[in-house]
């Protein structure tokens, strides 16, 4: 079935968002949909002009065409929609909200900001992710249905599943986006440094409403070192001095904070675990220039230097599943397209 699913590996940053926007352009899909929520900036760069997009999916930047969804599953707020909507200038006969999406309020933001364990202890980005989310379950959130109005400014409040039924069923492209990565998986990542929800592939589903049997492939997304933003367990972290040397220096979309960092062959066994907990079949690797500053720009496999083909078949070996995508800028189209 026509359903992609595009998931990260680790603890987010992997470049989910190019990725995203690299098979939105190459596919052309009927619809987009983004999961989560706005504490996940996914950063897309497309004729050298960067987008930083927190409730859109990220391949609205690279097709004009696509429909862009938003979840059921997903929390959003009204003025973090308006400003996307706005910067990227398409009109809100393509933009889709569901009826179930959770909204944000400004007192979600005020609690997590007072709450001491999530901003010491915890690392939160402080947007009132949690906050809301602890009021979904306990049934108090107001939903996009509460701010119809509001919204339909900038986009139709519907009921999203039902349209991706009618495009699966008429074996139409549906790409899923998801956030962060699995080690930040309230369930199975690095408990409890980890965000407010599952993000596996399997999460993905229940967000949008799909089923597993409409899925054909699940891209696993990681970059070519590891990064993570906040506390929690990072394997090999590198020092400032050494991420300075190897220029892995980053800083997180939404937070703008320093992002740690250490080397994926330290990391494996998370990436192992990843691959099978979401039941990877392709993995796209990103930031490869980064390790191999010959490979910047190329967009094939043969002009891939051979220490970096070396280097992907040996973790593509090692993990058991094949690299099918390979970022070799941040150009959302300085992408290498194996399979």
């Amino acid at each position: 079935m026509p359903v992609r699913l595009v998931v990260g590996a680790l603890f987010g940053d992997e470049g989910k968002g190019k990725v995203a926007a690299y098979l939105s352009f190459v596919e052309r899909p009927e619809f987009l949909v983004r999961t989560g929520a706005i504490n996940a900036g996914h950063t897309v760069v497309h004729m050298g002009k960067e987008y930083k997009l927190r409730a859109l999916p990220s391949g609205t930047v690279t097709c004009d065409v696509c429909k862009a969804a938003v979840a059921p599953g997903a929390l959003i707020s009204v003025g973090v929609l308006a400003n996307e909507v706005k910067e990227l200038g398409i009109s809100k006969e393509r933009v889709f909200v569901d009826e179930n999406t959770g909204i944000i309020e400004e007192e979600h933001v005020r609690r997590e900001r007072e709450d001491a364990h999530l901003r010491s202890r915890i690392g939160s980005t402080l947007t009132g992710v949690g906050a809301a989310m602890s009021d979904r379950v306990m049934r108090r959130l107001k939903l996009a249905r509460d701010f119809k109005e509001e919204i339909e400014k900038y986009a139709t409040v519907t009921d999203v599943p039902s349209l991706l039924y009618d495009a699966v069923d008429s074996y139409k492209v549906v790409h899923v986006e998801g956030t962060q990565g699995f080690g930040l998986s309230l369930f199975h990542g690095t408990y409890p440094y980890v965000t407010s929800r599952d993000v596996t592939a399997g999460a993905l589903l229940s967000e949008t409403g799909l089923a597993p049997s409409d899925v054909e492939d699940v891209i696993l997304v990681t970059k070519s070192f590891v990064t993570r933003v906040g506390e929690g367990p990072l394997k090999g972290e590198l020092s400032l001095e050494e991420l300075q040397r190897r220029g892995m220096v980053e800083r997180g979309t939404v937070t703008g904070r320093p992002r740690r960092a250490a080397p994926l062959e330290e990391n494996l066994d998370l990436l192992k675990r990843a691959a099978r907990a979401n039941g990877a079949t392709k993995i796209a690797i990103t930031k490869i220039d980064v390790l191999f500053p010959k490979a910047k720009g190329v967009t094939s496999w043969s002009d891939l230097p051979p220490e970096a083909r070396l280097w992907i078949s040996d973790i593509e070996k090692e993990v058991g599943v094949p690299v099918c995508y390979v970022g070799t800028g941040p150009e959302a189209l300085e992408t290498v397209g194996v399979c």
